[in-house]
């Protein structure tokens, strides 16, 4: 009897180990055992006692072990999402920081563009100032003559007088004198093409400032230059305030 008692023990605690979620039927069975046996021994209820501890054992490890392993699957997911946020964030820092890099690229190279342009345009307005300088006449190089008509004096202006600016001159020569390189004005005595006054100041351009228009003529031009920056200077003074 002994020994068919330890046969149950081994097999009760064998099942267990082989299934720990087959509770009712082990329990059945070592029910059946331990009321076959009744008050014969005290060994068949120090195994049951036994085997339900061993169950009860095997029942918490594995929901420890379910419970670690879905604390781990929930780490590991966490830990791919914060991988996979990190990686966008990196991937859209990149894009802006490259989007930033292509902007700056694009607007320097449009300052360049057009500080290059500005540069041609100012080295095309001196190299056209220069030739329009080199293409007038000083008032030396004009023939003297007794008497000039009005034509041939106009003619003398533009030969001296920059293009863009003998307009200008013209328009403040016909108000002064109506090229009337002679006019005198008998209240102030003011003198010539341009009405110097006194008319003596034109010395400084010749000695023959009195009888020779181009003398007048260079005087005149110096004279816009000097304190209006061009004829056209000028002549915008002129309109504003009827003298200059």
């Amino acid at each position: 009897m002994l020994e068919g008692n330890r046969v149950s023990r081994i097999s009760v605690r064998g099942f267990a180990v082989a299934s720990a979620t087959a509770v009712t039927t082990v329990g059945a069975v070592v029910g059946v055992a331990s009321g076959s046996t009744q008050g014969s021994s005290t060994e068949p209820a120090e195994a049951t006692a036994a085997d339900a501890t061993l169950l009860a054992d095997i029942s918490a490890g594995n929901q420890t072990q379910a419970q670690t392993a879905s604390l781990t699957q929930q780490a590991d997911a966490q830990s791919t999402a914060a991988d996979a946020a990190a990686k966008k964030s990196a991937e859209e820092a990149a894009r802006k920081q490259a989007a930033q890099d292509a902007a700056a690229k694009k607007a320097a190279a449009e300052k360049k563009a057009a500080a290059e342009r500005a540069a041609k345009e100012r080295e095309e307005e001196e190299k056209a100032a220069a030739a329009s300088r080199s293409a007038t006449r000083d008032a030396d190089d004009f023939a003297v003559q007794a008497s000039y008509t009005v034509a041939q004096v106009q003619s003398m202006a533009r030969e001296m007088i920059p293009g863009d600016q003998f307009q200008c001159f013209s328009n403040i020569v016909d108000h002064e004198s109506s090229w009337n390189y002679r006019a005198t004005n008998a209240s102030s005595g003011a003198y010539g093409l341009v009405q110097a006054l006194p008319g003596s100041k034109m010395a400084s351009a010749g000695s023959d400032w009195q009888t020779n228009p181009a003398t007048q003529i260079k005087w005149g031009l110096g004279y816009m230059n000097d304190r209006y920056g061009s004829p056209c200077g000028a002549w915008e003074f002129w309109q504003a305030n009827n003298w200059y």
